[in-house]
């Protein structure tokens, strides 16, 4: 149960890590989530913000799964 615990929280904060960069490269580039409507603009500060989160989350399996190999 602890370890499904550890990990649920390692996926959340992997995700919440990613789509936070994501989210951050879209402003830095001019891609803005919350403008009004779905221009070119906001869908792509969306995409960015799910690759995020997907890579953040594939990120964090990874380190868990190197650390419980060791």
């Amino acid at each position: 149960m602890k370890k499904l615990f550890i990990a649920a929280l390692l996926d959340a904060a992997g995700f919440s890590g990613g789509a936070l960069l994501g989210f951050s490269l879209g402003k830095a580039i001019g891609a803005d989530v919350f403008a009004a409507g779905y221009g070119n603009a906001s869908i792509v500060g969306i995409l960015l913000c799910g690759l995020g989160g997907g890579a953040g989350v594939q990120m964090a399996r990874w380190l868990l799964n190197r650390a419980q190999n060791k």
